[in-house]
């Protein structure tokens, strides 16, 4: 098969899109053609895929990215069999984009890889005008429902099945556990994985940093939003914490190694109700207790597995506390690392739903056209 694969939002490192479910394509033998703003987030294609640079969507700045996300789909969607879109937005980029590619040939398999709440998620936007928040969360509904009809949908979480009307296939987003063990965690040392915002808990990691130095040290990685930009970079700068800005997935999980504990400190909104913070996993995977505020999926985790400890919403003093717990008991530490760690690569290893993800796609291809599926030459000969 030939995949184009598209975002406009997203980085173009972006653990989900390109090191499982391309990875999980390209061992398959498919050719990619990667478009992501590469530009934008100074960043370069990997070798292993074609790629096509796209303007960033950020804020209310996005009609440049769509009306070029919009061209591109006009321009390759004939030479590909699937095109696979990872933003809300680019549902805006589809009407007639699709109704041309039918009437000059067989358009590709289309499919919406759903990774949050969409409409939750835009009304928590500090660019969304409080106004405009309820007739947007009730459009977004509304481009839900259309999609659901003209496209193939992928989930990432079975909860999101509520907002559809028919089922569709669901491939979490888990991790890659290290095949080889992971160091013991420490006692110095605790770490954020993720975007930085209010609502993800930035000004929570900062007032928990001076409460814990400074004999712990805490480390973020991760981009940040505007409104949380100048308070980590004045933290950084006076040494209340190590903010490294986006790493590279590989170079931002070698920073996991060995760590104290992972933070995952979500406020109580409705998009972290539905989904399973991705960092909490990655945690476990690495042998990393984990330090949750108790948004369910989280909560999940830790209470099925006693792979860490649950602390209250909004509460810097009570997750400094548990950080310290962790830090003065070397049994607890290394019992939940130990228990997250087995839970990661028995349950929630991603290698055992990548052929699920890459059959999914192929048997859509084959529903569509009626035939066989191609691999890409090159990785076959």
């Amino acid at each position: 098969m030939r995949i184009l694969v598209v975002t406009v939002v997203h980085h173009p490192e972006d653990a989900r899109i390109l090191h499982r479910e391309i990875a999980a394509l390209r061992d398959r033998g498919h050719h990619v053609v990667y478009a992501a703003p590469f530009a934008a987030r100074d960043s370069t294609p990997r070798p292993y895929v074609e790629g096509v640079d796209l303007p960033r969507a950020a804020g209310r700045d996005r009609g440049a990215a769509l009306r070029a996300a919009r061209a591109l789909l006009a321009e390759r969607g004939p030479e590909v069999d699937v095109v696979l879109l990872h933003d809300p937005e680019l549902l805006l980029a589809l009407p007639g984009t699709l109704r041309r590619l039918r009437r000059t040939g067989p358009a590709p398999v289309t499919v919406w890889d759903v990774h949050e709440d969409t409409a939750a998620a835009l009304v928590m936007k500090c660019w969304v005008p409080r106004l405009l928040r309820a007739p947007l969360r009730t459009a977004v509904r509304a481009a839900e429902r259309l999609a659901e009809r003209r496209l193939r949908l992928l989930l990432a979480e079975y909860a999101y099945q509520d907002r559809f009307r028919r089922d569709h296939p669901v491939i979490p987003n888990l991790a890659s556990p290290p095949v080889d063990p992971p160091s013991p965690p420490g006692d110095d040392r605790v770490v954020y994985l993720g975007q930085l915002s209010r609502a993800r808990g930035a000004l929570d990691l900062i007032a928990m940093a001076r409460l814990l130095a400074p004999g712990i040290r805490v480390e973020a990685i991760g981009t940040a939003d505007p409104d949380v930009r100048e308070a980590l970079t004045a933290a950084d700068r006076d040494g209340v914490l190590r903010w490294y800005g986006f790493l590279p997935n590989d170079r931002a999980l070698g920073r996991l190694t060995g760590a104290l504990a992972g933070l995952s400190l979500l406020h109580d909104q409705p998009n972290y109700r539905h989904s399973r913070p991705t960092k909490v996993v990655e945690y476990m995977a690495h042998g990393v207790p984990v330090v949750t505020t108790p948004t369910p999926l989280s909560a999940e985790l830790v209470e099925r597995y006693g792979c860490g400890l649950v602390v209250p919403y909004e509460d810097p003093p009570a997750a400094a506390a548990a950080v310290r717990r962790l830090a003065g008991d070397t049994g607890l530490r290394l019992r939940v690392a130990r228990l997250g760690r087995e839970a990661a690569v028995s349950e929630l290893d991603w290698r055992q739903w990548a052929a699920a993800f890459v059959d999914q796609l192929e048997a859509w291809v084959k529903e569509e056209s009626g035939g066989a599926v191609s691999v890409d030459a090159e990785m076959t000969d």
